[in-house]
């Protein structure tokens, strides 16, 4: 699977992989030597399509918690890999979640989910943003919310990286990644982000090369990586 994914994305495709679920949330980072031996070998076929590995804890984990597990955790993972984690609760909104991740050279992933947004603190050389919204609405196809303000407080933050000497000479690579229940479609989130950013709008369309309109694809939350091109 994992190869297929090599073959059928465009050569400067890059991932952001999660951890499985059995790892983070099954498990909690506890007893996970053969899940992990298992998910790092396989997604090296990725090879430098890989730009991140992303570990998204439980809503449930707090920093006491969270912190003692990732510290644990650590000494198992491959240093070739950049490493990203995704908290769900406020408690990690503290110098002690910050410095551990800048100590440690993890992303602190910038995420904005129903209920909780996080601080956008840079403490490595990559920033990663997860527009997330609101995961129970699951009518996607229309655009529910523009989501204007929110959009412009996020570009706004990463325009300010440029501005800083210190986290512009820090910061080489920003992702940004939208999900369909952010706004309703996830290809048009990317667009008005890429407009507010500076950036060229993108022409999405299938692999017959036909222009869609949003009303045209059906049953989007199944839709595949690869049944998406960009021009």
């Amino acid at each position: 699977m994992v190869k297929s994914w090599y073959r059928k994305t465009p050569s400067r495709f890059k991932f952001a992989a999660k951890f499985p679920k059995v790892i983070t949330h099954d498990k909690k980072l506890a007893n996970i030597r053969n899940e992990l031996d298992y998910f790092l070998t396989s997604i090296r076929e990725l090879g430098d399509k890989l730009f991140c590995l992303v570990i998204q804890l439980p809503p449930s984990t707090k920093i006491s918690e969270g912190l003692e597990l990732l510290d644990r955790t650590l000494p198992s993972l491959d240093p070739a890999f950049r490493y990203a984690v995704e908290v769900r609760d406020d408690s990690w909104f503290q110098d002690l979640a910050y410095d551990f991740f800048a100590k440690n050279n993890i992303c602190m992933v910038w995420t904005q989910l129903q209920g909780i947004q996080t601080p956008p603190v840079v403490t490595t050389d990559f920033v990663y943003l997860r527009l997330i919204g609101n995961t129970s609405i699951d009518n996607y196809g229309n655009i529910r919310d523009n989501r204007i303000t929110d959009l412009q407080y996020w570009t706004n933050k990463i325009k300010q990286i440029r501005m800083y000497e210190e986290a512009s000479n820090m910061v080489k690579h920003v992702i940004v990644s939208a999900n369909n229940s952010y706004t309703g479609f996830g290809p048009d989130t990317v667009n008005s982000f890429r407009k507010m950013i500076g950036l060229q709008k993108l022409q999405w369309e299938d692999n017959s090369g036909i222009q869609k309109k949003i009303s045209e694809y059906e049953n989007l939350k199944q839709k595949k990586l690869h049944d998406f091109l960009q021009d």
